[in-house]
């Protein structure tokens, strides 16, 4: 048998890494180690099985743990892609333009690298761009609305996608671009629950035809060289919570939620619990305790205007033990929820009504007035909505000449009211049963130091509650200042001497003694 020559060799290379991106990385592809320099590109098996998910999806969304290589197999893939097919588009799209480079970069290190043979001429070679002389490219942006608009692209790859604020649109975009048969990868560390790479998870998970994305989930126990010792190094240099993040593929203890993750979960499977009823012609006033004739109540009660995405929305909380009892969100008209509310708080021993008063909540206030609701709460007006200050001031709050009906939720008041509500939380000193105020927890996060509900996501029975615990401890404060106050007036009655004291009177009824001593015939009257 005739030795083979080095052209026949080389061609049949070239079909090899043609026909398997595996075997065209492991063999030729060089990577830069943090830590030894370029080295093989030895893959994992976890990789490996990746790898061929590429090829065999057209939309891949991966959650993963940090320092997988992952990101660096889709640079190899990407390479692959560009080599063996002409005139293929790809876009590497991730939240800045340094992030997005990073893979391109990797591209251009394994290019660099290959034999002669295998590579091409390219036509251009920067470091935000390579594009061969067969007509394909790799093209790195920064996310933005219109990233990709108006290109045809045969492969999106949305980097670390959890953290891209303008995710939602930034797919809707691309989405079309890829409608000729185009594929997407998306991965990330996650990054709480709310965003568009945890919505698009789970509804891929869910199935269905809505979304065609095949999941991956690839946590730090998939790399064969990582052990719990390991996983614990990482609690240590990073903190528990950052930790689970980078480490865990776990939504909910990720993320930067305003309430922890964890605290969130202890309430889910703590204290949260079906209602024994649900009324209303919506179904949604939910109900788990009925009145007790004994207790005080309070409702606090936020206002939309019943018509697009805000929802009117209401706690009736037990004052003395903070514990939720009943639960209203839904579209109602400024009117009908005025009504609402005063029915609710007939029932529940008149209880202290709190109302958002901005904005529409004035017309709601104006239903409750009109109806005229013996407890409704009044705010002192421009000043910040403290009990000690009411204290202090020495405020009559039957007084309503300087008052304002209802809470206002100001600049000033809003931060400390969402501190309270977390300071609650944090402590254990309420009770929510709630799970549509848990759901809506998992995705109240900080946004450029604004705690806000994550976008496409409300905030309406967080912001209630947070009405109605800050106003609590108004009145529990305000309360007990009167009980203090009634005692003192009563230990005074007890221990004051009294400016006249009825003389004594002996068996002689027209003779008095008198404080001196004497006594005085009082005949002289008849």
């Amino acid at each position: 048998m005739a030795e083979k020559s080095l052209k026949d060799i080389i061609k049949e290379e070239y079909v090899k890494c043609a026909k398997s991106a595996s075997y065209f990385m492991k063999k030729y592809c060089m990577i830069q180690h943090p830590t030894k320099g370029k080295v093989p590109f030895h893959l994992y098996p976890f990789q490996e099985e990746t790898l061929q998910d590429f090829q065999d999806n057209d939309r891949m969304i991966i959650l993963k743990s940090r320092q997988l290589g992952i990101s660096t197999l889709t640079a190899g893939y990407s390479l692959w892609t560009i080599l063996f097919h002409n005139d293929k588009n790809i876009l590497v799209v991730a939240i800045d333009q340094n992030t997005s480079k990073n893979l391109v970069t990797k591209v251009h290190v394994m290019f660099n690298n290959l034999p002669t043979w295998l590579k091409l001429k390219a036509d251009e070679s920067n470091k935000l761009s390579i594009r061969l002389s067969n007509g394909s490219q790799i093209k790195a942006v920064a996310s933005s609305g219109t990233s990709g608009r108006s290109e045809a692209l045969s492969l999106v790859i949305i980097d670390e996608a959890a953290f891209v604020d303008n995710a939602e649109e930034l797919w809707a975009s691309l989405q079309q671009t890829l409608s000729t048969g185009g594929r997407g990868i998306i991965l990330s560390t996650p990054n709480g629950t709310g965003n568009f790479f945890h919505k698009t998870w789970v509804k891929a998970e869910a199935g269905g035809t809505y979304n065609k994305f095949k999941t991956k989930r690839l946590p730090w126990q998939v790399h064969p060289e990582r052990n719990q010792a390991w996983r614990d190094r990482q609690d240590e240099e990073l903190g528990v919570r950052l930790a689970a993040q980078e480490c865990d593929c776990d939504f909910s203890t990720s993320g930067n939620t305003v309430v922890s993750p964890e605290m969130i979960a202890y309430y889910a499977q703590t204290y949260v619990q079906e209602p024994i009823e649900k009324r209303g012609f919506d179904g949604n006033f939910w109900v788990w305790e009925i009145p007790d004739y004994s207790k005080n109540y309070i409702i606090a009660a936020d206002v939309a205007r019943g018509d697009g995405s805000d929802y009117s929305a209401f706690h009736v909380i037990e004052i003395e033990s903070c514990r939720q009892v009943a639960e209203y969100v839904g579209q109602l008209t400024t009117k009908d929820y005025g009504n609402m509310l005063v029915a609710v708080g007939t029932e529940y021993n008149d209880a202290l009504l709190v109302v958002e008063n901005a904005n529409v909540g004035w017309a709601t206030l104006q239903q409750i007035i009109e109806r005229g609701y013996k407890n409704l709460y009044y705010t002192y007006k421009n000043d910040v909505l403290d009990s000690d200050k009411f204290l202090t001031k020495g405020y009559d709050l039957t007084n309503k000449s300087d008052m304002v009906a209802g809470f206002t939720m100001s600049q000033k008041t809003r931060p400390l009211a969402i501190s309270k509500m977390e300071l609650y939380i944090r402590e254990k000193s309420c009770i929510i049963r709630s799970k549509r105020l848990v759901d809506e927890l998992y995705v109240f996060i900080w946004k450029n130091a604004r705690a806000e509900a994550a976008s496409g996501y409300n905030d309406d029975l967080i912001m209630s509650f947070c009405e109605g615990l800050w106003v609590r401890d108004t009145a529990l404060k305000l309360r007990q200042a009167g009980i203090e106050i009634n005692r003192m007036a009563v230990a005074n009655i007890k221990s004051t001497v009294s400016i006249y004291n009825r003389p004594s009177v002996s068996n002689d009824p027209y003779k008095m003694h008198l404080p001196n001593g004497n006594s005085e015939d009082i005949n002289w009257l008849l």
